[in-house]
């Protein structure tokens, strides 16, 4: 099959394991993902502090979303992991890699995790994870991570995964909810350069 028509999975990045999580692609096929994937992005949670650009409502804005980001990833600009339990295979959340720079070789982090595996880690064991592995694999020398300001648990996770706060963004977040308003971010990020968190 000719490389411009070979299916976008096949031209994805690699799927890292370890940290007791396996990550894998979301498929915008299957139904279960895109329930998951659903569950996630509508969390009254992750609304709080997160205004994604494109909704998702339903089932079928979900599905959509996900074929957006398989595109993208095709492309190589960015790379998204649906995050499982490494024995049961249970959907735990998600971490993406986006706006994958390769010439100053750079990428920005995020994640969201499922309300029934909160206060489990799997936010800070992702991104340990991702963070070994877009270092090693993709050979990317600076990770970005941004929160709103006030987000008191992502900040506890940036810092123990090595992410030390940078400053904070004025207005460089849209409001909850909102596209007329504007919030501040904390910027944290790390360097493949600094030394690996205890």
């Amino acid at each position: 099959m000719a490389a411009d028509r070979e299916p976008l999975h096949a031209r994805r990045f690699p799927e890292p394991h370890g940290e007791g999580l396996r990550l894998r692609h979301w498929d915008p096929d299957s139904d279960a993902d895109v329930a998951d994937w659903l569950r996630g992005r509508s969390d009254p949670e992750f609304l709080r502090w997160n205004t994604p650009l494109l909704a998702v409502a339903d089932f079928e804005s979900a599905r959509t979303a996900m074929r957006d980001y398989a595109r993208k990833e095709a492309e190589g600009t960015c790379a998204h992991f649906r995050v499982g339990d490494a024995d049961s295979g249970a959907a735990l959340g998600h971490i993406g890699l986006n706006t994958i720079d390769r010439v100053i070789r750079s990428g920005r982090v995020g994640y969201w995790v499922l309300p029934e595996a909160r206060g489990r880690l799997v936010a800070t064991r992702a991104l340990a994870l991702v963070s070994r592995w877009a270092f090693t694999e993709l050979d990317l020398h600076r990770l970005e991570l941004g929160h709103a300001v006030g987000h008191a648990a992502s900040c506890r996770i940036a810092q123990k995964c090595g992410f030390p706060a940078e400053g904070t963004l004025r207005g460089a977040m849209f409001g909850s909810g909102r596209f007329d308003v504007f919030r501040d971010e904390h910027l944290h990020a790390r360097l493949a350069t600094d030394p690996e968190p205890a």
